[in-house]
């Protein structure tokens, strides 16, 4: 009969980006499963080189005790650890390597209830979140030793660390993902504004709020809790934030604008941030005038 799908045919896509409760979550399932897989592959290979991988992270302890001129030993306490510490590994490996596909995964997700422009903003804001990630955990790499020689420094001069490996690795891998995620924060921000979620005013708004809850995600998530590594994480953050609020506030005047002329919002595409920061800047000077 003519109108009846055949049974390897596709529903079509509403051209909006509609979909019903269950397409949702079935859309939800496809992006989490893609990106685990992708963890999973990236685990793989992190499992195949754990032992290259643990002299890189080994490395910064020793280091650390070094340089605190303290006595230091890591250990394997516990029966399975030979085989647990090799699968943490493979975690870490997995959630960092495989960053670029599951953050991709999620702008996935998201875009089908963006405009096209919205889109386009979106799609730039996901092009910087990997390389964001990338550079939270870098930082993170940087920070390992000087907080792990902040801690060895408050040990008595007659004892000796002997910390237990499966304890370090989780230490690392919590500040690792901790700077890798708290990097990835003001890209959020941006894409709830592209969705419409949050203007730049409430951003504004809410500013000391969101200042007091950067420095207090830092003291809180960074495993040692030394002013060092709080600094390190929470002032980035607060630029980064920053930067956000003025990307939001350009991208909700232009929005203004098509909506003042009478253009929809396909019609206002972003082409040329760097020209509308510079008429952003010439609308504040004549109101100060």
């Amino acid at each position: 009969m003519i109108g009846r799908r055949g049974k390897g045919s596709k529903p079509e896509r509403d051209p909006e980006g509609r979909m019903t409760l269950t397409e949702h979550l079935r859309e939800l399932r496809n992006r989490l499963v893609k990106s685990a897989l992708a963890v999973v592959a990236f685990g793989i290979l992190g499992f195949v080189f754990r032992d290259q991988i643990v002299s890189f992270l080994v490395d910064p302890f020793l280091d650390a005790a070094r340089n605190s001129d303290r006595e230091a030993d890591l250990n394997l306490r516990e029966m399975m650890d030979p085989l647990v510490v090799p699968l943490q590994i493979a975690m870490l490996t997995g959630l960092v390597l495989g960053a670029p596909v599951w953050i991709y995964q999620l702008w996935a997700f998201v875009t089908p209830a963006l405009y096209r422009n919205e889109k386009k903003w979106a799609l730039a804001v996901i092009g910087t979140a990997v390389p964001m990630f990338g550079l939270g955990v870098l930082l993170a790499i940087w920070l390992m030793p000087r907080a792990m020689e902040f801690l060895l420094d408050f040990t008595p001069s007659d004892f000796t660390n002997i910390v237990d490996f499966r304890s370090y690795l989780s230490f690392s891998i919590r500040l690792v993902l901790v700077f890798g995620i708290g990097f990835l924060l003001p890209i959020f921000v941006v894409l709830l504004n592209a969705v419409g979620v949050l203007r730049h005013e409430t951003l504004g708004a809410a500013r000391r709020w969101v200042i007091v809850g950067i420095f207090a995600f830092g003291a809180v998530a960074t495993p040692t809790g030394d002013p060092l590594s709080l600094m390190v994480l929470a002032i980035p953050m607060w630029i980064l934030f920053e930067m956000a609020v003025l990307v939001c506030r350009v991208m909700d005047k232009r929005r203004d604008r098509a909506a003042g002329s009478g253009l929809s919002d396909d019609e206002a595409t972003p082409d040329d941030l760097l020209d509308e920061l510079g008429r952003v800047d010439d609308d504040d000077d004549r109101r100060r005038r």
